[in-house]
């Protein structure tokens, strides 16, 4: 499995990324989950997704029954978990509107609630999970400082942040945001234009890229045929499924982007492993990109 350093000799992280947003879905007995993560580590997938939002509040606690029953697992794995989202649940019965919150205080309650959850003594990637209109970059500053202090995280990044939001948190923090989670995809590929991936690439810095297949409805739905048409007659020349062809379109960008693999199947996820040794043409690529746009490159 190739590997991406996000902090030089500190921490880097696998290329392909086991995403646990559906973790509740898949049904799966704590064992089952055990051996699903030793299957991953076996093809190298060693950095693992979470939010304390998935699951309505509950996926990281599923997780963490699964370190807590394997606790050797820990030292094999980076765990990445994100907050600031809220919405009514039964685990959150004092909200009654969602919203995002990125106080000083909910950053840090949230970050030990997850610490709790997961069964372990440190996070190695805290993500804010969205934009706030109402953040305050300080508060989050003074938020990250005092985890980091306390041993509680051991680096920072956001998700689906602007360049300009990247920047204005980036300028109050002293030390560096380590990624970016954006959704990129041939699906989704307004990142591909609107200077996002290039601002990352300038800096250096590794994006984690959710939903490269369109949340599963690039398999079906109909305004996708045209894409699975031209995928899989690319796939034909490089003997490789859908799922493959459009990971390998968004391993080919040069940010160095870092797929999500949201399945629970661990068959479909060596194949999606496979994309990594696919390399697509640049001919190809395009092809892919015009298919997915409805529109010709200019």
């Amino acid at each position: 499995m190739q590997r991406t350093e996000l902090v030089k000799g500190e921490l880097s992280f696998s290329r392909m990324i086991q995403g646990y947003w559906r973790l509740t879905d898949w049904q799966v007995t704590t064992q089952q989950l055990v051996q699903f993560i030793e299957q991953g580590l076996e093809m190298g997938i060693t950095t693992t997704d979470h939010a304390d939002v998935y699951g309505a509040f509950t996926e990281e606690g599923v997780f963490g029954k699964a370190l807590k029953a394997a606790p050797h697992l820990r030292e094999q794995i980076e765990v990445v978990t994100k907050c600031g989202i809220l919405f009514p649940c039964d685990n959150q019965p004092r909200v009654h509107e969602k919203h995002y919150n990125t106080s000083t205080d909910y950053i840090i309650a949230s970050a030990e609630r997850s610490l709790k959850e997961l069964c372990i003594d440190t996070i190695d990637v805290l993500l804010i999970h969205r934009p706030d209109p109402l953040m305050d970059a300080d508060a989050v500053a003074e938020a990250f400082h005092r985890l980091q202090k306390d041993g509680k995280v051991r680096h920072f990044g956001v998700s689906n942040f602007t360049v300009p939001q990247f920047e204005l948190l980036q300028s109050r923090l002293e030390t560096p945001l380590v990624t970016n989670q954006l959704e990129i995809s041939a699906v989704h590929s307004d990142y591909l234009f609107d200077g996002n991936l290039d601002f990352l690439q300038q800096q250096r810095i590794a994006p984690m890229a959710w939903s490269c297949l369109g949340g599963g409805d690039v398999f079906s739905a109909d305004e996708f045929a045209p894409l699975r048409k031209v995928a899989e007659r690319i796939g034909e020349h490089y003997n490789a499924s859908l799922d493959q062809i459009l990971l390998a379109f968004v391993l080919a960008l040069p940010c160095q982007a870092m797929p999500l693999l949201g399945s629970g199947n661990i068959e479909r996820i060596r194949r999606q492993v496979q994309a990594l040794d696919i390399k697509l043409d640049r001919q190809h690529w395009f092809a892919l990109l015009e298919a997915a746009r409805g529109v010709e490159v200019p």
